[in-house]
């Protein structure tokens, strides 16, 4: 049984989706495991992971303005507002997804669909670096 770890530091410009579907792959076909298991891990409570389609990006346009109006910035809706008025709306959506994917590892790669992609779903309105932690074991 062979296990690495890694962690990514991804970049968010802004709200929304950020696609790093590609360095995942070049780390999982670094360890050469041709079964196993992959894990992502983020280790933050205002963004999260996706498996996502990648062909259009119109989808990821769509789950943004759907997730502004199930939870909404509205200064008279929420109590905690820490770090501003962007911060319950982000815990909220954080708690709606999840912060923790798992992908099978076939024949050396990762099993996703076609049209299928890795995202990190920002929910902050300004830039943020987040460490998402990658774990594959197998042999």
């Amino acid at each position: 049984m062979q296990q690495a770890i890694r962690h990514f530091h991804v970049r968010a410009p802004v709200r929304g989706l950020v696609e790093f579907t590609a360095e995942v792959r070049e780390f999982v076909e670094e360890q050469q495991i041709e079964i196993g298991i992959l894990t992502l891990f983020c280790r933050h409570t205002s963004a999260s992971l996706l498996i996502q389609e990648n062909a259009d990006p119109s989808v990821q346009r769509d789950l943004e303005t759907y997730f502004g109006t199930i939870a909404p910035e509205d200064r008279n809706r929420y109590e905690h507002d820490t770090e501003g008025l962007d911060d319950m709306p982000a815990h909220l959506r954080t708690a709606l997804t999840q912060v923790q994917l798992s992908v099978p590892i076939e024949h050396g790669r990762m099993t996703l669909g076609t049209w299928q992609g890795i995202y990190l779903f920002e929910h902050r309105q300004h830039p943020q670096s987040r460490d998402i932690v990658a774990h594959i074991i197998g042999e």
